[in-house]
């Protein structure tokens, strides 16, 4: 077989548009309110109109975007309303999760500590990006490692949204990022000492400032 044929193909049209439409949303390079038009997309990823318009069919029904006919695509902004419900349902998951690891094994406090690295590298040089989907892993190894395949499945099902909540958190909040970095340790302290009242108690307060945005604009 000739390294032609062997070669590894690039995705299709479609795939490329929703990925390119997908990470410009969930990293805030398309703001909430902007407009996108389908030429100036075409344009971008270098694909045909059809692949655009099938990708942000895509994005509508994930809830991302909103089509109006000959106008183009709107980009949602993150609304009250679905912070508070991320947040219920965090709370709901993590806090049940982060006492059920106790007494943590050291595999899983190994890899608490790598995140919280990354966290920090990711802070020193102003990658918010970066630093939302360390934060979002680092809550998302405790879920897993309680063991629940369900409540791991239904936790990442509020991974895009948790994303772009994340960056817009930042934006809004500049010093949440130290603030975040803190609770993460003491996070991760309570479960090497073994303390689940206290590991639970941490996330209920890391998690729960998030409403505070939900009474206002988050930008």
């Amino acid at each position: 077989m000739s390294t032609a044929d062997t070669a590894i193909k690039p995705p299709p049209a479609a795939e490329r548009v929703y990925t390119h439409v997908k990470e410009a949303v969930l990293q805030r390079r398309y703001e909430g309110g902007t407009l996108l038009s389908e030429g100036g997309l075409a344009e971008a990823v270098g694909v045909s109109r059809t692949p655009v318009r099938e990708a942000l069919l895509r994005l509508e029904a994930e809830g991302l975007l909103k089509l109006y006919p000959k106008k183009g695509a709107l980009v949602l902004p993150v609304s009250a309303q679905e912070i508070a419900d991320v947040v219920e349902t965090r709370l709901l998951v993590e806090q049940h999760a982060v006492a059920k690891v106790v007494p943590a094994g050291e595999r899983l406090l190994r890899r608490l500590e790598e995140l919280l690295e990354e966290q920090k590298g990711h802070a020193a040089t102003g990658d918010l990006a970066a630093f939302a989907v360390a934060d979002r892993c680092f809550h998302a190894e405790i879920v897993r490692a309680a063991g629940n395949t369900i409540l791991a499945q239904l936790y990442d099902q509020l991974r895009d949204r948790q994303l772009r909540m994340g960056v817009a958190t930042m934006h809004a909040e500049p010093d949440r990022i130290a603030k975040n970095i803190t609770e993460h340790t003491e996070i991760l302290d309570a479960l090497r000492a073994g303390d689940a009242g206290s590991a639970a108690g941490f996330v209920q307060r890391h998690i729960s400032w998030v409403n505070t945005l939900a009474r206002g604009d988050v930008r």
